[in-house]
């Protein structure tokens, strides 16, 4: 394995986990909020999660030999900041994070469940996603609302920068964050104080509490988001580089990690996307059998970044919450495009999609479920009809 090191996997591990932890890390933050997490409890979630990922990310690549990168759920997080709090507070959300990352290890371990999670239409899961992700979009717009003078710079650096290479958008947004709340926002007495005693992070451990309405609002849509938006994807970059892993074991092993981090706050973790195809690809190492040093090397700055999470909590609840919701909606209007446009690509199921994403984006609960599973649900019962119809036909 020493031998297999090089300099150039360091720096891409590196670069991984920053784009990976800078360009969504406001997203986590903002969807464990909105399901009641207190600032001491998001930043224990962004702490877990992120230790979680580094030693999946160490584990899985020792093991195989495969440039596997682990990420949180971004989308999940978007979802959590759509569902609103549920019966039970933050509470009854970490046990819904526990039953997710359950149904994630038996979707990779037993294969029937696998096959019912991948026999869900693209259309109506990519449908459900962007349903969620557009709310959260609009959040630049009204940060340039709220105040133009801090708005702007955060949007400008992301467009600006995004035009000449998009990796580096969102942590160009999230510099021009930064510089606002250091010269723009007047901090409160003690914030300097209360900042450098975040340093030493502090793990909190949630006790769960299990409800239905939180397995059907939180558990089981961020279970469809997180196999359909994370971890298939993830599988299929690792094919398009010539890597051909055996899904479930991986699937199971994320599943695993899961479980370790829910009781502080992380709601999953799950194959990388996005950052996969930079551990998978040619930049990473010439010889592909070494490239698996990138994805070791991103687990460790990930553990790395997790232990500072107090910090970064901290100094982002000085901002006005709007701006840190600008910096999340700015990270996710890539995947709200991509799964707009996958939704809506068939003829035969667009209209199915379109239901799906109108209940979903509505944002309205029917007792006490979130609108994303009745979004799935309308869409389905659409869909199904829309098949019945033409099979009469």
């Amino acid at each position: 394995m020493l031998r297999d090191f090089s300099v150039q996997s360091l720096f891409m591990g590196v670069l991984i986990a920053f784009v990976g932890f800078a360009s969504s890390f406001a997203v986590i933050l903002h969807g464990l909020a909105g399901v009641g997490a207190t600032e001491t409890q998001a930043a224990s979630g962004l702490m877990a999660l992120s230790l979680s990922m580094g030693v999946c990310a160490i584990v899985i690549s020792i093991i195989t030999r495969l440039p596997v990168s682990i990420a949180w759920s971004t989308p999940g997080a978007a979802l959590l900041a759509t569902s609103g709090a549920v019966q039970g507070g933050f509470n009854a959300a970490v046990g819904a994070f526990l039953v997710c990352a359950l149904l994630i290890v038996v979707a990779g371990l037993w294969k029937p469940l696998g096959r019912v999670v991948s026999s869900i239409p693209p259309a109506l899961a990519n449908a459900m996603l962007a349903g969620v992700l557009l709310s959260l979009c609009f959040a630049p717009v009204k940060a340039i609302a709220f105040n133009p003078l801090f708005g702007l710079p955060i949007v400008l650096a992301w467009a600006i920068v995004g035009s000449v290479n998009k990796l580096y958008a969102v942590p160009a947004a999230l510099v021009a964050f930064v510089l606002v709340i250091a010269f723009g926002v007047e901090m409160p007495d003690g914030a300097f104080a209360k900042l450098s005693s975040a340093l030493v992070p502090e793990a909190e451990f949630v006790p769960p509490v299990f409800n239905a309405a939180a397995m059907i609002s939180i558990a089981l849509p961020l279970f469809i988001v997180t196999m359909a938006s994370q971890n298939i994807p993830g599988i299929a970059v690792l094919k398009v580089n010539d890597y051909h892993p055996n899904p479930g074991p991986l699937f199971a092993t994320t599943g695993l990690f899961s479980l370790f981090s829910a009781p502080f706050g992380g709601h999953a973790v799950n194959l990388a996307a996005i950052t996969a195809a930079m551990c998978a690809g040619p930049d990473s190492h010439p010889d592909r059998k070494r490239r698996y040093w990138s994805a070791i090397n991103a687990g460790i700055a990930y553990i790395i970044f997790g232990l500072l999470a107090g910090a970064v909590t901290t100094f982002v609840s000085l901002a006005p919450p709007v701006l840190i919701e600008a910096v999340a909606g700015l990270a996710l209007i890539g995947a709200f495009s991509s799964s707009a446009v996958a939704a809506f690509t068939e003829a035969r199921t667009r209209e199915a999609a379109a239901i799906t994403f109108l209940v979903t984006a509505s944002g309205v609960s029917f007792a006490g479920v979130s609108g994303a599973f009745w979004g799935l649900v309308a869409g389905g019962l659409m869909l199904a009809l829309a098949r019945f119809s033409r099979r009469k036909s």
